[in-house]
């Protein structure tokens, strides 16, 4: 799946004014490095239906077995790994003899800091080997997904090499002498091996963490289908960033996949929008959706217009940066691999009469790609209804109520048809701004 900025911007995946975003919900790694690869797996979703399919297979596979996850291994042993091998060695040979015995006494009194640093570091690095081998012993269970497999017996290789052993049996009773040899081995011998090591533990902390994510926030695996035919189908589906959400319904195929979504402004369209897109990212990073139940095909990507911004630097309007966005889209569509299209109040930039012209040619446009999931949400009713009569288009809208008081009651229910609502100038009355408007110089 290939996803572009404006869309991660969009959908909230990342931090961003204070918030931690989606990926804050799913972030439950144990070092920096798992979170840096977190981060890329995000960016850069499986590229295939084959490859995504093994990797929900090895996320399931860690849900229900989080316990084996090894508690030695923390950030700080990672963090140390990389301060022993980036740091200055003037050690041109191995202890030994006398000068190893004596060693270890001159190193107390005369070089603390070179002692302890290498009693804390070769300790570390006993307890990421130590991690490592319990990691990859999950290879002898019959039941383990290829995909992990395959990193685990990658794993498993790199740990072959003499040292290993003598690395892992390393207690706080192992004389200084013995531990400096090992650090000068360890060193030279295994720098690029550790390294290689610490790329597959942090692939798995990321797998892992999706996985850990998944059963704290009881979301469920999404039924994962080919690209063809297109389907879209979900139940329970709400926005994970929200604490009391709305959970919605709803249902796309090949026939019908283009839904044309009305409602006041405040109403609940654009966070419904992102529902979907947050829980299609989540299901093509193999992992649990915010839903009760979610069949989805494969998408080659996902392309919001929802909140484009001008370019002062470049003199681009808003209106020009909203066709360009446009122009990318449809460009995109292009292609034969399907795409889940969310607009979001289309064409903000230029007077009603162009917004309306525009979007119709737009949807009329976009009719000609069955192949794609599209939403657009509209306030401009005259669109929907003007498309009222197509039997391949959804219609759906959110209600607007108004209460005894006068007041305006969003209840964020999604219903089948297309919105009524006229409320704009309902609430300017009512929040007073007419009023003040007409006062006069003097406040009367």
């Amino acid at each position: 799946m290939l996803n572009d900025a404006i869309t991660f911007k969009d959908l909230s995946i990342f931090p961003s004014g204070g918030s931690e975003g989606v990926v804050g919900l799913i972030d439950r790694t144990t070092t920096a490095a798992g979170k840096e690869m977190l981060y890329k797996h995000v960016r850069k979703p499986p590229a295939t239906y084959e490859e995504l399919l093994q990797l929900q297979d090895t996320i399931k596979y860690w849900a229900v077995h989080l316990r084996h996850w090894p508690a030695i291994i923390t950030n700080g042993t990672l963090v140390m790994l990389e301060k022993f091998f980036e740091s200055a060695d003037n050690i041109s040979a191995p202890p030994s003899g006398l000068a190893a015995f004596l060693g270890e006494t001159f190193q107390k009194m005369f070089n603390k800091g070179e002692y302890f640093f290498t009693q804390f570091s070769v300790s570390h690095i006993s307890d990421f080997l130590k991690g490592c081998k319990e990691l990859s012993q999950l290879n002898s269970d019959n039941n383990i997904p290829g995909l992990l497999r395959k990193e685990l017996s990658a794993m498993q290789q790199e740990l072959q090499h003499p040292l290993t052993d003598d690395l892992i049996a390393i207690t706080k009773d192992t004389p200084y002498r013995t531990q400096a040899k090992l650090s000068y081995h360890v060193r030279r011998e295994m720098k690029n091996r550790i390294y290689r090591l610490l790329q597959h533990y942090a692939k798995l902390d990321a797998w892992h963490a999706m996985a850990k994510a998944t059963v704290e926030h009881k979301w469920v695996f999404p039924e994962l289908q080919p690209a063809v035919p297109l389907y879209f189908e979900a139940k329970g589906l709400a926005h994970p960033l929200l604490h009391h959400p709305k959970s919605y319904d709803i249902s796309f195929n090949r026939q019908q996949n283009f839904l044309l979504l009305t409602g006041a402004n405040m109403s609940g369209k654009t966070t419904f929008m992102r529902s979907i897109g947050v829980a299609a990212l989540l299901a093509h990073l193999g992992m649990g959706v915010p839903a009760s139940m979610l069949r989805t095909s494969f998408f080659k990507g996902i392309i919001t217009n929802m909140h484009v911004e001008d370019d002062l630097l470049k003199g681009e309007s808003y209106f020009f940066a909203e066709v360009k966005r446009m122009k990318l889209t449809a460009e995109k569509l292009l292609q034969p691999e399907p795409h889940l299209v969310l607009m979001d109040e289309l064409f903000k930039g230029t007077n009603v009469h162009d917004a309306y012209e525009c979007t119709r040619a737009v949807v009329e446009g976009l009719m000609n790609r069955p192949d794609h999931l599209k939403i657009l949400s509209t306030h401009l009713y005259e669109v929907a209804k003007h498309f009222s009569g197509r039997e391949d288009i959804l219609f759906a809208y959110f209600v607007t109520r108004m209460t005894d008081d006068e007041n305006f009651h969003f209840d964020y229910e999604l219903k089948e048809g297309i919105s009524q609502d006229r409320i704009g100038y309902r609430i300017l009355q009512k929040e007073g701004v007419l009023d003040l408007l007409r006062k006069g110089k003097g406040g009367k």
